[in-house]
């Protein structure tokens, strides 16, 4: 007898077409059965050792975070369940051009460094790896989801480079070739980059295209966070794009948004970059998250000049009071390249997490607020921030335009991704409520999406672009990574004030066939574990 059988489900099965009635039936990881309602009706149907009823539930395939930060929150944090509960069954890791691997002992500590408002220092985590392989290994020994890895463009950088500003020597490129050809052996299904944070925004597009071409050789793909979103940001699309052409590689727009005041209205802009671009022959997706403001470290907005050298030599131009002056300048005057080419409104930046516990009264503060209870100005809050907290600190950026957000929502080759960062005592909401956000607030209260498409761009889509051939569809021999939802009731719980509060209306979320989520609550099943690039097509 089979092993579960899941009764008069309303399937919405990925691939954008009308939904249907019927029981699916799961076994040994997959399914293995999906008979219809019409079929269902003159024969017997069939049994399993469980019967769970759907009736009044979407069943559709487990949803895909095209772009996540749960780099180290997969090991730290078994329940995981910012991701599981909104029916997330894969996350795809190594963002932004910085993570941890392939690194060595200085590379590590480094890196751990310069990301840990993104996620934590990590000394509760044992760092038992060096390489892409050894990282992937260590998933494989139990996570609540799936995850994918892309070979992180600067933590490749700064292993052969180092920090500095500047190109890399020959030599140097041919070794970082041979890391990143080594990443996509190890099971690596792409290549990220940061081209805002260092050592990444030193790059010239010439490294970045001979890099590229390693993946296109290895069937992957390149996911850049580009180098603006605000001033220039056109500019800086376009050039992502010539980028992936020149090398022959498929590109994937991370986070495809348009920010700031010199962006508002927009996005028809973008899209018909893109559709020129997809329209001449090129391979383009993107993702966004459905909220306007955005999320980083506010280390991050510094001028990339001040950032050369790692973490010490910011934190000691930050105490000059020449060079600090002069990066203040850039921040709110000329607009600083880490900024995105625009002057810093410290009223839009709010900060959303410390490291240093002594700083927490400033939580949930806009850094312009803050400095009004110290009695100082904005920069000079900004500034000690940065010092005191080690450059910890993340802030939330209230920049974005719902107009544009929804203009690219609605793209041909658009996905979902929460970008989601899980440190911090106010993070984003994003990281535990977009995918319920999308099926809850731009399906059912706005019909801006039908749910039939919302579904189709949370999971066939970019199992596709991932190119997972048993994924992202409700078919005979598919994984069985599920989610059952209620169209009248999901929701994400989190708001901005609340935002780790868990989505409603998601009772039940499989992964390889076995209950993650179950009647609304999180069980111990630890079924995820890597997915390399030598398991896809």
């Amino acid at each position: 007898m089979e092993q579960l059988v899941i009764r008069d489900a309303d399937v919405v099965d990925g691939s954008g077409e009308p939904s249907y009635r019927a029981d699916v039936v799961v076994d040994g990881g997959r399914i293995v059965s999906i008979v219809k309602e019409a079929a269902a009706a003159g024969c017997q149907r069939p049994r399993a050792m469980r019967e769970l009823d759907a009736e009044g539930l979407v069943l559709s395939p487990g949803f895909i975070d095209m772009h996540a930060h749960s780099d180290l929150a997969l090991l730290r944090d078994p329940d995981h369940s910012a991701k599981a509960a909104q029916g997330v069954t894969l996350e795809v890791v190594g963002q932004d051009g910085l993570s941890y691997a392939p690194v060595d002992d200085r590379t590590l500590e480094e890196v751990r460094r310069v990301i840990t408002g993104w996620n934590g220092y990590g000394d509760d985590v044992e760092i038992d790896w060096r390489s892409v392989g050894g990282y992937l290994d260590r998933l494989d020994r139990g996570i609540a989801v799936n995850a994918a890895y892309l070979v992180p463009h600067g933590t490749v950088r700064a292993l052969v480079v180092g920090w500095e500003d500047r190109p890399a020597t020959a030599g140097e490129l041919d070794r970082m070739r041979r890391l990143v050809a080594e990443g996509m052996e190890q099971g690596a299904v792409g290549l990220s980059a940061g081209l805002t944070y260092p050592p990444g925004m030193y790059a010239p597009d010439a490294e970045l295209t001979e890099l590229c071409r390693v993946v296109a050789a290895y069937g992957g793909y390149y996911c850049p966070h580009h180098r603006s979103y605000g001033a220039g940001a056109l500019d800086a699309y376009a050039e992502t794009i010539a980028v992936a052409r020149e090398a022959g590689c498929p590109l994937h727009l991370t986070h495809a948004t348009l920010n700031f005041g010199v962006n508002e209205g927009r996005a028809p802009e973008l899209l018909a970059l893109l559709d020129q671009a997809l329209d001449a022959g090129a391979d383009i997706t993107l993702d966004t998250y459905p909220y306007t403001p955005g999320c980083t470290t506010l280390a991050a907005l510094l001028p990339s000049w001040a950032s050369a050298g790692g973490p010490e030599e910011i934190l000691a131009r930050l105490g000059d009071p020449v060079t600090a002056a002069r990066i203040r300048h850039e921040l709110e005057v000329t607009g600083s390249d880490g900024c995105h080419g625009v002057p810093v409104r410290w009223e839009t930046v709010e900060i959303s997490g410390v490291t240093d516990p002594a700083l927490g009264g400033l939580v949930g503060r806009t850094v312009r607020e803050a400095a009004g209870l110290r009695g100082e100005e904005p920069w000079e809050t900004a500034r000690r921030l940065l010092v005191e907290d080690r450059l910890g600190t993340t802030v939330l950026q209230h920049v974005g335009h719902e107009d544009n957000v929804r203009a690219i929502m609605r793209h041909r080759t658009h996905t979902g991704g929460s970008d989601g960062i899980l440190r911090g005592a106010k993070p984003h909401p994003r990281a535990y409520g977009t995918f319920p956000r999308y099926l809850g607030h731009y399906v059912r209260e706005l019909g801006f999406l039908s749910l039939e498409e919302c579904v189709a761009h949370l999971t066939s889509r970019p199992a596709a672009r991932l190119r997972l051939p048993d994924r992202g569809l409700v078919r005979e021999g598919y994984r069985a990574d599920l989610v059952l939802f209620d169209p009248e009731t999901v929701a994400p719980g989190a708001t901005f004030a609340e935002p780790r509060r868990l989505p409603t209306g998601i009772p039940y979320v499989l992964v390889d066939g076995r209950f993650t989520i179950e009647d609304g609550k999180r069980t111990d099943v630890l079924a995820g574990r890597s997915v390399r690039r030598t398991d896809v097509g």
